[in-house]
Order: C-alpha cells, then sequence, then structure tokens
C-alpha cells in the first residue's frame, strides 16, 4: 500500500530532478497558457481573481513541468486546521501528477479551526454562495486556461475534505467524474440549516452525525444528496470511500450510512460485486463492478483511527489519472543523419578501480533554534482545537520528528489529528503521522488536535523538537 509520503527515499524517486520551492504568493510565472514553456520548476502557486469566489477561500495550483497534452484536474481538499500547503507537503499527490501530467487544485480556507463549509444552507444549495461554488470556480478558471479534459475532473479530501468531496459530487456531479473520500461524512449529513443562500457563515459542527448517530435508508440519504441539485438526470460521479473502524472523530457509522446514499444515488445493488481483504487490515467492497474503476468502492480499516494514511496511489488508480497517455512532449522532427568517416581507432581505457561508496551520515538532531512552532486556538467556554507549524529553520531534513510542550494551565488533549499525542500530566508529546515524517530544510508540518480547560487556557511557552529548543513565533 502506497500511503502519505513516509521519507525521503520516496520522495527522492518521484521528484528527482525537480527543484523544491517555497509558497510563492500571487498569480506567477508558473500560472501561464499551457503552450507556454515553465520558467522554473513546479511548485505550488497562488492563485487570486480566479472567479467571485462566495466562499472566500484561496486557491493554489500545482502544473507539473511535463503536463499531458489534455491533462485531467484534480482537486485536493485539505482537512479542519489543515491548508493547502499542509495537504502539498503531506501527500504525495503532487508527486503524482509529475508522474502523469494531470493538474492540481489545492483549496484553502482561512475560517476559525480551517474547516470548509459543509453543513450551510449555502452549501448545500448548487451556486448557493458558499465553498463548493469557490471550488467549482477553480476548476472552471483551469479549464479556461489550459486545454484539459472535462470528462476527467476528480476530486479528493481527508476528513473536512472528504465531507467536502462528497457534497461536492452530490451538488456538481455534471464537473466531476469521480472522488474519493478519506474519514469524511455522507453528502448533507453535517446540514444543520444557517447561513441563506448568499452568505458565507458557517453553521457549524454537528454532533449528531459527527457521532455517527443519524442514520437513514438509502433513498432518505439518496433524496438529500440529489436535493443539492434538483432535477439532475445525467450521469453521477464514481465514489471511493475510505474509513477506519476505531476513527473517534467521524464515528465509523459514518461510513455505513455513506454506503448506503452512494448505491442508491449510483442505483446499484447494497450486495458488492466483489469483497476481498488486502493486507492485514483492509477489507475492500466494490459495487456495480469488479474493476479498478468501479462505481462504488468502499475501503474499511480496521483497528484504525481518524488519523488514517492516505493511499494516493489507490485514488489516483481509481480515478484513472494513472493510466497512460500520449507523450506530454512532442517528438522532434530528425534530420538525416550525415555520412561520417571511420571513427579512428582508440586505445582501450584503462580499467579504473571503483570508488567506494560512502556510509550514509545519520540525520543529526537539529541544534537549539533550527526550527520554529506556531500555535493557534480557536476556543470556547471548556474546550479548544488548537493548529500547531512545526518549521525546520536548520539546513537538514528530519526524517522523523517528536514535538513536546507543557501546559501552564492544566489543559487536556482529547484527540489529534496527523500526529500521534501522548499527554503526562502537563507534559504533552506529539510524533509524527506515518505520513508527514520528514520535514525538509526550510520546509514545515501541520498537525491539530482537541482539548479540554477549566477557564484558563494559555499558550505553551516553549517547544523542543527531538529534544532541541525552537523558537516559537
Amino acid at each position: 500500500m502506497r500511503l502519505f509520503r513516509s521519507g525521503a527515499r520516496r520522495r527522492a524517486a518521484v521528484r528527482a530532478g525537480v527543484l523544491a520551492t517555497a509558497l510563492t504568493l500571487g498569480l506567477t510565472a508558473a500560472v501561464q497558457l499551457a503552450t507556454a514553456p515553465p520558467a522554473q520548476a513546479a511548485s505550488l502557486v497562488e492563485v487570486t481573481g480566479f472567479g467571485t469566489n462566495p466562499g472566500g477561500l484561496r486557491m493554489h495550483l500545482f502544473v507539473p513541468d511535463r503536463v499531458a497534452p489534455t491533462p485531467g484536474i484534480l482537486v485536493v481538499v485539505h482537512y479542519c486546521t489543515g491548508s493547502a500547503q499542509a495537504m502539498y507537503n503531506g501527500a504525495q499527490f503532487d508527486e503524482l501528477a509529475s508522474q502523469h501530467g494531470f493538474i492540481a487544485v489545492y483549496p484553502s480556507t482561512d475560517r476559525p479551526g480551517n474547516c470548509f463549509d459543509v453543513s450551510s444552507t449555502a452549501a448545500m444549495t448548487r451556486d448557493g454562495g458558499s465553498d463548493p461554488q469557490s471550488i467549482v470556480q477553480m476548476v472552471r478558471y483551469v479549464q479556461q486556461r489550459y486545454t484539459t479534459d472535462t470528462s476527467r475532473v476528480f476530486v479528493t479530501g481527508v476528513s473536512s475534505g472528504a465531507m467536502t468531496t462528497q457534497l461536492l459530487l452530490a451538488e456538481y456531479p455534471d464537473v466531476f467524474a469521480a472522488g474519493s473520500a478519506f474519514a469524511g461524512v455522507p453528502a448533507t449529513c453535517f446540514s444543520t440549516g444557517g447561513a441563506k443562500p448568499g452568505t458565507t457563515a458557517q453553521a457549524g459542527w454537528n454532533s449528531e452525525c459527527a457521532q455517527g448517530r443519524r442514520i437513514l435508508t438509502a433513498q432518505q440519504w439518496g433524496d438529500l444528496a440529489r436535493a443539492t441539485y434538483p432535477g439532475y438526470t445525467g450521469k453521477r460521479p464514481r465514489v471511493q470511500l475510505w474509513h477506519g473502524t476505531n476513527d473517534e472523530t467521524l464515528g465509523f457509522q459514518n461510513f455505513t450510512e455513506a454506503t448506503k446514499q452512494w448505491t442508491d444515488v449510483l442505483g446499484l445493488s447494497a450486495t458488492p460485486s466483489s469483497t476481498e481483504t488486502i493486507g492485514s487490515n483492509r477489507t475492500r467492497a466494490r459495487y456495480g463492478g469488479t474493476g479498478t474503476q468501479a462505481p462504488l468502492e468502499t475501503n474499511r480499516l480496521q483497528s484504525t483511527s481518524h488519523n488514517l494514511p492516505v493511499d494516493a496511489a489507490a485514488a489516483i488508480a481509481f480515478f484513472g489519472l494513472d493510466q497512460a497517455g500520449p507523450s506530454p512532449t512532442p517528438t522532434p522532427t530528425v534530420s538525416p543523419t550525415p555520412t561520417v568517416s571511420p571513427t579512428p581507432t582508440v586505445s582501450p581505457t584503462p580499467t579504473v578501480s571503483p570508488t567506494p561508496t560512502p556510509t550514509a551520515t545519520p540525520t543529526p538532531t537539529p541544534p537549539a533554534g533550527s526550527c520554529a512552532v506556531s500555535y493557534t486556538v480557536n476556543q470556547w467556554n471548556t474546550g479548544f482545537t488548537a493548529s500547531v507549524t512545526i518549521r525546520n529553520t536548520s539546513g537538514t531534513a528530519l526524517d522523523a520528528w517528536s514535538l513536546r510542550w507543557s501546559f501552564p494551565s492544566g489543559q487536556q488533549v482529547t484527540q489529534a489529528w496527523s500526529s500521534t499525542v501522548t499527554q503526562a500530566g502537563s507534559t504533552v508529546t506529539a510524533a509524527q503521522a506515518p505520513w508527514n515524517g520528514r520535514i525538509p530544510a526550510g520546509g514545515s508540518v501541520q498537525f491539530g488536535f482537541n482539548g479540554t480547560h477549566s477557564g484558563t487556557n494559555a499558550a505553551p511557552s516553549s517547544f523542543t523538537l527531538n529534544g532541541a529548543a525552537c523558537t516559537t513565533t
């Protein structure tokens, strides 16, 4: 199983020869007509002015150096507390884009908690004036500037991004051909009313849905999905679902409810066409077909929490974006080979003793001051959500990380994502998730957690990364 990037070896193998660059603000020369040669190695570029943007989102674009002649588009949607940059750094979708020549769009939200709106009336309504509409405007922007294949537009996301993925598939079935949702909920499950069309307010958290207590029939779920685009009778997108049985944030029952919803929307039997066990904990079922691109595929990950591994390669295969196409670079016309004089005889090259392979130097722990930590909080009366960004300010990449701090006010961590968090008294240790252990020199990684407090929620005063003190920002 290929998961989120898990180390330097995979990134080096896929990104050989690609210059790693920092996030560039604004629309730069890298965002250009597909016929224009790239000015620099591909990187994540922010785009402004892509539409009316009723959701107030930010758009980031990754166009590989070698784009397919008529590339597909993949929208990659981040999790709560996440960002476009975090998904770009943490997942391998951009590496696969470089390999297969498709274009990747990374939406980002700056709302408190960095969660996308999947609950307001505006979000539930096609072109209703919230995040789904903004994301579709990003797709339209790319389609207007590149010669893309409009039948190959896909969406994927994690947690909040997975909720957004399923809502987009229901609401814009004429835009997206398929979607892959990692730890989400059924389309419209988070609906609580709230904002009216034309507004960007977010209705907020829906505990009934999150805890898996919203249980409906397949047709009821299907009717809710169809109601986001009333009267549509065309082809529906294919769907891939992933969920851990021990999900503590979005209960596993949501996987069952989503399966019911999409079998109804797609007109499929509730009995899978095939079921198989992959590895030690993954059960894959396919509905309406048994091939890689079945109408519906579900993946149950046994004993896995909300912090599940994201198999980007499997999602790309489900979309069909890994299928070989015409070479992005046209074959040049070759002039006839001229007749040349015979090559003179050359003395044999003397045998040279092989140079011994040097022993690799272990990655050192960065010295004090070679890391920086940003800690931000969105809080309420007795609880809070924290977002933590670790930046490696040294000149050496880290292949593993563990961040430690102490809470000054008796706070307690209740759940975490994109990290494994343990707490002993006031001391908290957050260690890497399976996919984000590597922090390149000058790069960063982001994770988040929920916690409780008793009325005072002072921020930690210091952090140590792998035992070395960090600066705070």
